[in-house]
């Protein structure tokens, strides 16, 4: 049974673990079934980015015509994009994967991996070193002082939907490198996944319809800006908002969607081409946590206190399986924290400052702190700004706004933008409230003029009252 001082499971968050480890001169086993980079590298956060970016530049070709240029998209090689995207990305990945296989100190298992006891984990396959070299002989254990969980997590298909085991249909795994562009789409699920896929596939050429359970597409969001996304998506899109769907099935050589609001309407949409966009659950599961007596919640995420410790010892758990976060960028911030915690031996509680999160759709939205429905008691001030009053954003045939929400005490609640570029608006705000700045602060700083930031100081001009006043 090969002994490590640390045991790294999930190359994707897990393989900034594994590297600062080895860098500290630690013995490290890393395990990743797939190539390096997990679900953000391989089939999330950058494939699906790269792909949109080609649907906002087929976007804003057929919106030209409103800012008097005549422009056309006479075609769009969707295969030729998909499999540029592929390689590209695939690529990326195996010299991620090679650089693991050649670092001094790391032994890659490139293979399957489950807990058998506690900090034991058996695997399937053999490891490369930093020789370049496989290990052979019959070591199929690993065992450490301190383990790693990084185990991410994995598209989830609800049980309450009859025919998912009998009827094809795709995930956010697999609609991205579909090999042939579907002429109509039918997306099940209102989400970020839903939002995106929508967008992409729809300036793609295909026809896209939403069977969605909430009564807006990105539910969760705030209130406000929910139903402005939704209100551009209604423009291009076929939604049915309020059904959840309870059955699936194929016929006349569609995929057919069964729907049923709360009060009992039931409808049916079909397309030669479903997505089931329901959410994603933690991989807690496949790598049998139990067996190591790691506590999950109901959901299945790994329970972590503030040092992200499990309830198993040594054990540690960061990113999408302990669910504190399900972003890439908290993920990295939690690898961090446990560089510091398991492979440094210090006791450094987690914190994350100013997160945000963005959903590249059309428009996009970016949010921090709370929404409105989060802060029942009323005791708060709300400062809005639309795109269409500043220079810069009244310029843009897709308008938006921004919301912020301030305490009595002036603290920043929450910031919220729907519109062009908000993945990048919300990040003055971010940095502002990690740097412990007040929302008057936001408000006086000076910022150029006409750039398109003055959307978001406008929100904090309006909730503190200090816009100028002119003629």
């Amino acid at each position: 049974m090969p002994e490590f001082d640390l045991v790294v499971l999930g190359g994707g968050t897990g393989n900034i673990v594994a590297s600062a480890a080895a860098e500290a001169g630690m013995d490290v086993a890393l395990v990743e079934r797939g190539r390096l980079g997990g679900t953000c590298l391989n089939r999330g956060c950058n494939p699906t980015k790269k792909l949109i970016h080609r649907a906002d530049v087929a976007e804003t070709v057929r919106s030209a015509e409103a800012l008097g240029i005549e422009a056309s998209v006479d075609d769009v090689d969707y295969q030729g994009i998909v499999d540029e995207v592929r390689t590209t990305i695939r690529e990326a990945a195996e010299a991620k994967t090679e650089r693991a296989r050649e670092r001094d100190g790391i032994s890659l298992y490139q293979c399957e991996g489950q807990f058998v006891d506690e900090r034991t984990v058996a695997v399937d396959g053999e490891a490369s070193d930093g020789d370049g070299a496989d290990d052979s002989g019959d070591s199929d254990r690993l065992t450490a002082e301190r383990v790693v969980l990084a185990g991410g997590s994995r598209p989830m298909v609800p049980d309450p939907i009859d025919g998912t085991d009998a009827t094809e249909f795709l995930t956010s795994d697999d609609a991205l490198w579909l090999s042939e562009r579907p002429d109509r789409l039918v997306v099940v699920g209102g989400g970020y996944i839903a939002v995106e896929m929508c967008h992409f596939f729809s300036q793609m050429g295909t026809e896209v319809v939403v069977v969605g359970r909430g009564e807006r597409l990105l539910d969760e969001e705030d209130r406000d800006v929910a139903e402005r996304l939704t209100g551009a998506y209604e423009e291009k899109h076929e939604l049915h908002l309020g059904y959840s769907a309870t059955a699936i099935e194929e016929a006349g050589g569609e995929k057919v969607v069964t729907a049923e609001s709360d009060d009992g309407e039931g409808i049916e949409v079909a397309g030669d081409r479903l997505l089931l966009a329901t959410g994603r659950q933690p991989n807690s599961d496949t790598w049998n946590v139990s067996a190591a007596g790691i506590e999950t919640t109901e959901k299945g995420f790994v329970e972590t206190d503030e040092y992200l410790r499990t309830s198993a010892d040594g054990v540690y758990a960061i990113g999408d399986i302990a669910g504190n976060h399900m972003f890439k960028h908290s993920g990295d911030k939690e690898a961090k924290y446990v560089v510091e915690n398991a492979v440094r031996g210090n006791e450094v509680a987690v914190e994350y400052p100013g997160m945000a999160h963005a959903v590249f759709g059309s428009p996009q939205v970016a949010s921090l702190g709370e929404t409105e429905a989060d802060l029942e008691d009323g005791r708060y001030e709300v400062g809005t700004c639309e795109y269409d009053e500043t220079a810069l954003g009244s310029a843009l045939e897709q308008g938006g706004f921004a919301k912020v929400l301030v305490a009595e005490d002036d603290a920043v609640l929450g910031c919220h933008v729907v519109g062009p570029e908000a993945s990048t608006l919300i990040h003055e705000v971010s940095t502002a409230v990690a740097a412990g700045a007040d929302a008057t602060t936001v408000a006086e700083t000076i910022h150029v003029h006409p750039a398109l930031s003055e959307v978001v100081q406008g929100a904090f001009r309006d909730v503190r009252d200090v816009a100028p006043s002119g003629i």
